[in-house]
């Protein structure tokens, strides 16, 4: 996605602008990303940058009037309306583009600690002979760095350091090991030996090209113990907080287009910004058996908040070219996300022909209900070699260690930028993606939720019937908002109907699996799916994509990974393209690891 890359070292101007060049060739993904560099020999500071045309941070660099301290910004930055005011009065833009923080950073000497969004950057102040280095709150949008005894090295996705430091093209056992078990890598490592992360909330000082100071400007502590209020006050505050933030996230000169989906998160969005008719394009993500919730109840949300709907649909097309959405998707977000989220890619890259921004209700239930989406599964054990074994069972004493964290903590600090990184950087690559559930007002106001208050939706719905009762009187995707016995029986329905599509999908144990495919030639898959969801690999993986699938599992390459367990390997595939079992999990990260060795750790 774009991003900053850089290179902090003491080495000279001649050898590091070259890899620098070469870092930055490694972000470069779309025609239309705009890109640059900036050097500074003498604090042996060289930064390259790839931002979307037109974005919020497309002017880089920013230099303030005296030309002694510059700033490298990529993301977006939601201020406080009073403090844009300030700015404004003072004669510095803002709002359209990044340009006035680098009067933030003169101003506040805790900068970036003031800074509300997701971002990464770099400020070089030549008045203390400094450079600092810096992210957001939640780490989500990444900053992988390695330290060798040259350089310091940095960059958004870790492919630009391995496109310079070739010894790095390895697999981190441990990292391998939570991968499979999680679908992710835990804490500040990667799946790359040598490459970490920047924790989040970090700011970092280099002088004389070396880390001087590993600062970390925020603790999720300091939220934990502001104190828990009673439901009814909590409800007030985040009704307030709600209503002050999220104008901050329909700001700016670029058209912002809604993805809306048939739960709550996107609701509450629309219920509270009063947008002028036609004035915000909606769509939904489809696939091509049933017309799903989503869709269904998209059209119906954006109708009564006065604006225009359209599907998005996820079919032959994608499929004949599932080959290179999948190699893509694993490329670019480094493997962080696999080959099951390579719909993603598709969809997004037809929502920036809508519009360049993507407002969405990601996080809403991370944040608000306290949702986990991943945990440790042992089900992948067997594929891969004994000596993994070991990191795989160590992935669930980390897990358990992190469940006891307070739940926003655990939303904010974990599950945000390790398990959902993938996705957020996939939708990155095509458009800019605003959700004003992770900004810093609201999650501070969050940390004050009664326990209770996490374990139902009754909060959300009192804040959306709050702000538009015409949406709380529509049902969500799984019949939740109706009341009384009809009410009961439409979510009975729609909890079924979910049930069964997973049945179905991915959750088909083999012997149904056997029986399906005798029924086939009756395309039993019509009653089940795409009532709730748009992809639907089992079938995808027997059928459509069943030579793919082969080619790229049975190839001797493939086989012959130190890491996995050849003759399962071979069995699982043959008994999912045959329909005699359901393995679409394994493939899934099968796949995913082959395309990440043979497009990261092959390439020389």
């Amino acid at each position: 996605m774009p991003g900053i890359v850089g290179i902090i070292t003491k080495m000279p101007r001649e050898r590091a602008e070259p890899q620098l060049r070469r870092m930055l060739d490694a972000i470069r993904h779309e025609s239309w990303y705009t890109t640059g560099t900036w050097v500074d020999e003498s604090l042996g500071v060289y930064v390259g940058w790839a931002a979307r045309g037109g974005s919020f941070c497309d002017r880089m660099p920013v230099i303030n009037e005296r030309g002694d301290v510059t700033l490298v910004f990529s993301g977006e930055q939601y201020p406080d309306p009073a403090a844009s005011s300030t700015l404004k009065h003072q004669g510095h833009e803002s709002g359209q583009s990044a340009a006035y923080l680098v009067h933030v950073y003169e101003a506040d000497p805790m900068f970036p600690a003031g800074v509300n969004g997701r971002f990464q950057g770099i400020c070089i102040d030549r008045r203390v002979g400094k450079a600092t280095l810096f992210n957001d709150r939640s780490g989500m949008d990444r900053v992988y760095y390695y330290e060798s005894k040259e350089a310091f090295y940095f960059a958004v996705e870790a492919k630009a350091i391995l496109a310079v430091c070739p010894d790095l093209r390895r697999l981190d056992p441990r990292g391998l090991g939570e991968y499979v078990s999680c679908g992710c890598v835990l804490g500040n490592r990667t799946l790359f030996g040598g490459i970490n992360l920047l924790p989040p909330g970090s700011s970092w000082e280099f002088r004389n090209a070396a880390v001087e100071h590993r600062n970390t400007y925020f603790h999720p502590s300091d939220w934990e113990e502001q104190g828990e209020l009673d439901r009814d006050a909590y409800y007030e505050a985040l009704r307030g907080s709600f209503a002050r933030v999220l104008p901050r996230y329909f700001n700016g000169g670029e058209r912002i287009g809604m993805s809306v989906t048939g739960g709550l998160d996107t609701r509450m969005i629309m219920a509270w910004w009063k947008a002028p008719p036609d004035s915000i394009p909606c769509y939904s993500f489809a696939g091509t058996y049933n017309e799903s919730q989503d869709v269904v109840l998209g059209k119906k949300l954006a109708k009564a908040w006065g604006q225009t709907h359209e599907r998005i649909v996820v079919g032959q097309e994608f499929l004949s070219r599932f080959a290179i959405f999948a190699e893509r998707t694993v490329y670019l977000t480094d493997g962080s996300a696999d080959v099951s989220s390579s719909p993603i890619l598709y969809t997004n890259e037809l929502a920036r022909r809508i519009a360049p921004i993507r407002m969405t209700g990601n996080y809403g239930g991370e944040i608000l209900r306290a949702s986990r989406m991943f945990k440790p599964t042992d089900r992948l054990t067997g594929l891969f070699c004994s000596d993994l074994a070991p990191h795989i069972a160590q992935t669930r004493i980390t897990y358990d260690a992190l469940t006891k964290l307070h739940p926003v903590t655990f939303a904010l600090s974990s599950q945000v930028p390790w398990y959902h990184h993938g996705q957020y950087a996939l939708e990155g690559t095509q458009l800019s993606v605003r959700s004003p559930f992770l900004d810093n007002e609201l999650v501070r106001t969050v940390y004050r939720a009664p326990k209770a208050a996490f374990v139902d939706g009754e909060v959300c719905l009192r804040l959306i019937a709050d702000g538009n009762p015409q949406l709380r009187e529509i049902r969500t995707d799984r019949g939740i908002g109706k009341t009384g016995v009809l009410g009961a029986v439409e979510r009975a329905v729609h909890e079924l109907t979910f049930k069964a599509e997973y049945a179905y999908n991915h959750g088909m144990p083999p012997w149904l699996a056997r029986v399906d495919r005798v029924l086939s030639p009756f395309r039993p898959e019509r009653l089940f799916l795409g009532r709730h969801k748009y992809s639907h690999f089992r079938i995808w993986y027997r059928d459509h994509l069943s030579k793919y699938v082969q080619e790229m599992l049975l190839d001797p390459r493939t086989l012959n990974r130190p890491y996995i367990n050849k003759d399962r390997i071979q069995q699982i595939v043959t008994k999912h393209v045959r329909g005699e079992g359901n393995h679409t999990f394994e493939i899934h990260k099968l796949l995913s690891l082959e395309l990440l060795s043979r497009s990261l750790l092959d390439r020389r």
